[in-house]
């Protein structure tokens, strides 16, 4: 259990309100709410236990875990975000993770976190990519908060960053918005629960959500960037 001071950190970190760009991704859940394939509170909550399980738990928390780990070793963090890169096949996901990662370091080095202005030295160097699970796994152990705190912000940040996107397109209310992330919540425990997957074992397969993201770019009207 976090102390008081890594609670109240983990619930500042893990807030929508807290300004890490993700407002403007919706990871291809705009093209299916468009292709109705997404078109209510049951379809949502399918979608997000789908990211939770086929994508966090498998992939973005392995490599979290292992840049928390790692801090410090910048060698180790950048083979890590090298694999992480290679490892992300679509390219809207892999733009959008890199976007993501970038934008964390800028504020979080505007607000002086440790290591915030190392890491994006290097990123901004082309020595290291800055994908959003490593970047995650520096900045949130650069805050105090440990591995396991750290995975459930990174998790939560998720489902919230997914659920505003379905209300602003409309396919939800809010009280649906937080039905899904009271029922997500069972689910992410027991994920968390579990063994944190080697990075070598690390893998993601949520082909729906990738096709989406991928046919994006060619909607006629966008909000989200993927």
């Amino acid at each position: 259990m976090p102390s008081e001071t890594g609670l109240l950190a983990a619930l500042q970190y893990a807030d929508s309100f807290f300004p890490s760009g993700a407002i403007a991704f919706s990871w291809g859940l705009e093209a299916l709410i468009a292709d109705r394939q997404v078109t209510g509170a049951a379809e949502l909550e399918a979608f997000l236990e789908g990211q939770l399980r086929h994508r966090w738990a498998s992939f973005d928390r392995p490599f979290l875990v292992a840049a928390h780990r790692a801090a410090g070793d910048v060698d180790r963090l950048a083979r890590l975000d090298r694999l992480a890169e290679a490892m992300t096949l679509p390219r809207e996901n892999r733009e959008a993770a890199q976007r993501l990662g970038l934008a964390l370091l800028g504020v979080h080095e505007r607000l002086a976190t440790p290591s915030a202005a190392t890491y994006r030295a290097l990123v901004r160097a082309g020595e290291a990519p800055g994908q959003l699970p490593v970047v995650q796994g520096v900045l949130l152990d650069a805050v105090g908060l440990d591995e396991a705190t750290a995975a459930a912000v990174s998790a939560h940040s998720l489902m919230t960053m997914l659920a505003s996107a379905a209300l602003r397109l409309g396919a939800i209310n809010h009280i649906d918005a937080q039905r899904a992330l009271g029922a997500m919540r069972p689910i992410l425990a027991g994920l968390l629960a579990e063994p944190t997957p080697e990075v070598e074992r690390a893998q993601a397969f949520a082909p729906a959500a990738d096709i989406a993201a991928m046919r994006h770019e060619i909607q006629t009207t966008r909000l989200f960037a993927n």
